[in-house]
């Protein structure tokens, strides 16, 4: 076993061990950790004109973006929801937008509202 493929299984072994101790709070912010490491990833991959891993990663930000869109509880967040729901669906559609368009400032665009949502979301635990 190489030493990439040693660290991935690391990695891999890790984010499990950390998934299955999370709270629901944690759980949400490690969604949104992920999705911007992905944004990252991307980004670099399209400065260095990698287009697989572009929307390779693309890609998966966009299903963790849905994942947080999926765990919108609109009955108890009521306009809140409603409102991070449509953000979450502009976010995706700037994600794809930028994918098609080979396009940095979109993926700095919704890395940007992604980090406010999470500042917001973190906040809550401080409270």
């Amino acid at each position: 076993m190489n030493a990439y493929a040693a660290m991935k299984q690391y990695q891999t072994v890790n984010v499990n061990a950390q998934v299955s101790e999370a709270d629901p709070h944690r759980l949400i912010q490690m969604l949104m950790e992920g999705g911007l490491q992905r944004i990252a990833q991307a980004k670099g991959a399209m400065q260095h004109g990698n287009v697989a891993l572009k929307g390779e990663r693309i890609g998966k930000a966009l299903g963790i973006i849905g994942g947080l869109r999926e765990a919108l509880n609109a009955e108890k967040g009521g306009e809140l929801a409603l409102n991070l729901d449509r953000l979450y669906a502009f976010m995706q559609d700037r994600l794809t937008q930028a994918n098609l368009k080979n396009d940095v400032s979109m993926l700095d665009e919704v890395a940007d509202l992604l980090r406010e949502v999470k500042a917001g979301w973190d906040g809550i635990r401080q409270s």
